[in-house]
């Protein structure tokens, strides 16, 4: 067996068709409004927030945190309309609240997700979905049950320069991709309260960082026949330098890197029979890429800017609107996938999670 066999994309949707590969990316505020239920009140869902209410026609009527002073000082800098709630429970039964957008610690995303999949409200959860593919099944089999959507947030799938640049690949403008280079790695000194150093918050270069490489290793070449990792643990017990080697059928490969403890470029190169695609410093976020094929010919393309994440709070909207209940862009068969990509490169790392 190998690792495309473990997720069966009859139940969990195939992937997009040869067809919409080129298909480019709507303007965000075309899409239709929602309203929106913010679960925790960190970093990343200040720019969440900011996103909706700069970039979409959508609004964040809801903030919910274990206390409501926070609560009430989130909403203040980056939702001011909002209700302010002191727990998350108050936050998924808040009648006005369509779609939950859960942005606690990896180690809480099932249990906060769960909480909204069972009030009956759409979720958008931050990447990785769970912990582990295990915790992935349960929480889509939720969703199914419950028959409301649920969407990983890994925005990079939903951004214009990718879009364009599957175009690039879907038309062979560089061949057929052999290999693709990708890293992401920020120096981040130990300390072991901190979330990448922390076991108890699923910590770990690999779940926080790692997983845009191998995003974009698994957009373009999909499931890997193996996947080899190697790297160094932290004290704490987390991953915080990883080098992984994925490898396909007739020689395609792709070599990613991770780290917590080196500052990387976090840059991507893809390369084909005849050509590349180089992709800047924030090749996850908008940004543009080089096109150099084997004549000497080149292209460029350049994306447009502002917060990224209000391509995938559009992509809610609209999913919403049709009464989707996954998205066709970043099925509940790719997070499974890479989930078990990411359990696969673990288990070679020795990396175990409290209750695991």
């Amino acid at each position: 067996m190998t690792l495309a066999d473990v997720v069966d994309p009859s139940v969990y949707a195939p992937r997009l068709t040869a067809a919409d590969l080129g298909a480019t990316v709507p303007d965000p505020m075309a899409a239709p409004p929602v309203r929106w239920g913010v679960l925790g009140a960190g970093n990343i869902a200040s720019s969440f927030s900011d996103g909706v209410r700069l970039r979409t026609r959508g609004s964040v009527v809801a903030v919910g945190s274990r206390d409501a002073a926070k609560a009430q000082a989130f909403a203040d800098a980056h939702a001011p309309a909002a209700r302010a709630h002191g727990s998350y429970e108050e936050l998924v039964a808040d009648p006005d609240v369509e779609v939950v957008y859960v942005a606690t610690p990896h180690s809480h995303h099932l249990e906060h997700a769960l909480l909204a999949v069972r009030a009956g409200k759409h979720v958008l959860v931050e990447k990785p979905l769970t912990r582990s593919a295990a915790e992935s099944r349960t929480l889509l089999d939720a969703a199914r049950e419950a028959g409301v959507l649920c969407l990983e947030a890994l925005w990079t799938r939903f951004l214009p320069h990718v879009a364009a640049l599957r175009g690039v690949v879907a038309r062979g403008e560089v061949g057929e991709v052999r290999t693709v280079i990708a890293d992401f790695a920020v120096l981040k000194e130990f300390d072991p309260q901190h979330r990448l150093y922390a076991p108890e918050l699923a910590g770990g270069a690999l779940l926080d960082l790692g997983i845009y490489p191998l995003q974009l290793a698994h957009d373009l070449l999909g499931v890997p026949d193996a996947l080899t990792a190697r790297g160094t643990l932290a004290e704490t017990g987390t991953d915080d330098h990883v080098a992984l080697v994925l490898e396909w059928s007739g020689g395609r490969q792709a070599l990613l890197h991770t780290s917590t403890r080196v500052a990387g470029p976090t840059a991507a190169t893809i390369l084909g029979t005849h050509g590349r695609i180089e992709l800047p410093h924030g090749f996850f976020a908008p940004t543009g890429f080089r096109v150099v094929r084997a004549d000497g010919s080149t292209g460029e393309y350049t994306s447009p800017q502002g917060e990224g994440k209000a391509y995938e709070a559009a992509e809610v909207a609209r999913l919403v609107a049709a009464g989707a209940t996954q998205s066709a862009r970043h099925p509940w068969s790719d997070t499974l996938e890479l989930m078990e990509l990411l359990d696969e490169a673990r288990r070679q790392l020795g990396v175990v999670y409290p209750g695991e």
